[in-house]
């Protein structure tokens, strides 16, 4: 294993030294994330890294989202770094709710700041399934990639989930946007975190000061793909509102940013679904207990109304 700091130019380049593929993975900084990933692009650049695969946010290029910011220009460094790319935008992470189960067991409560807005999660292995293949099968240079998960869930039902399989009460507790954020930092998160993380949270974005320009990305073949990266056919158009895991609707599927002047946009709840094509990266098969649970709590609810 090697071991280098992202501040650090020079070590970077030693840990890259051999490796012909690099994947880059977020770091939990905001204000040094930029910086971070530039660095480590041009030390794989240096050591002859003939494919670079970095993860992104969901609809990076448009959401007014503090993280976007950093991811969207990130992605055009990266595009303009003459290596050849690949974009990973992933949606919100299942292990974010997993890994504090037993905090919501003790509380007896799932915070949050939806309302009744489902989240499109997917677990982290489901995420690493999908890097991997970028990088060990061809036809996906030059490709963004925005992943979710197939099964979309309201924190009410989470918390109902949680009822079932603990058989203790266990509530959503909904709060104010600034009551949300207040308690993150209150809870010790820096100011830029706990802002990025209400965001992600609810849904609700501030104004962005510089939009980046869209692009384009050039298509690849798609000739022996793997079937977890099949390109969708639909197209379909839907604003950036922020968190864009946030749907009203369906989960937001695996889909490939096409030559339409519509890249990286993913469609709207009810038309992704038509996209029979598009494989899914978040396919929950190892997060079925808690996925399960929530679909049953659905079932029940809706035969009970």
């Amino acid at each position: 294993m090697r071991q280098a700091d992202s501040a650090d130019s020079a070590g970077l380049h030693e840990a890259f030294k051999g490796a012909r593929k690099v994947l880059l993975v977020s770091t939990t900084t905001v204000v040094e994330r930029f910086d971070n990933r530039t660095r480590a692009i041009d030390a794989a650049k240096r050591a002859g890294a003939q494919r670079i695969a970095s993860t992104s946010t969901l609809n990076a290029h448009s959401a007014n989202m503090i993280l976007a910011d950093a991811h969207s220009k990130t992605e055009r460094y990266l595009r303009d770094s003459g290596v050849p790319w690949v974009v990973l935008r992933n949606g919100w992470y299942l292990d974010n709710y997993t890994s504090r189960v037993p905090l919501y067991l003790q509380t007896g409560a799932v915070p949050g700041s939806a309302g009744t807005g489902r989240v499109s999660a997917a677990s982290r292995r489901d995420y690493a399934e999908a890097a991997a293949t970028v990088l060990t099968s061809e036809g996906h240079a030059g490709s963004v990639y925005e992943l979710g998960g197939d099964t979309a869930f309201t924190l009410a039902e989470l918390a109902a989930a949680l009822s079932t399989a603990s058989g203790q009460g266990v509530v959503c507790h909904d709060l104010p946007v600034e009551q949300y954020r207040s308690a993150l930092l209150g809870a010790g998160l820096p100011a830029e975190m706990a802002v990025a993380a209400t965001e992600g949270a609810s849904g609700r974005t501030r104004p962005r000061r510089h939009r980046p320009r869209r692009h384009r990305p050039a298509p690849a073949a798609v000739a022996g793909a793997a079937p977890l990266l099949r390109p969708s056919r639909g197209d379909g158009r839907a604003r950036a509102r922020g968190a864009a895991w946030w749907s009203r609707g369906r989960a937001l599927r695996l889909r490939r940013s096409r030559r339409s002047g519509r890249s990286g946009r993913s469609g709207r709840s009810g038309q992704s679904a038509r996209s029979a094509r598009s494989a899914r990266c978040g396919d929950t098969r190892h997060d079925d207990d808690l996925i399960g649970l929530l679909g049953r709590t659905r079932s029940d609810a809706a035969r009970q109304g």
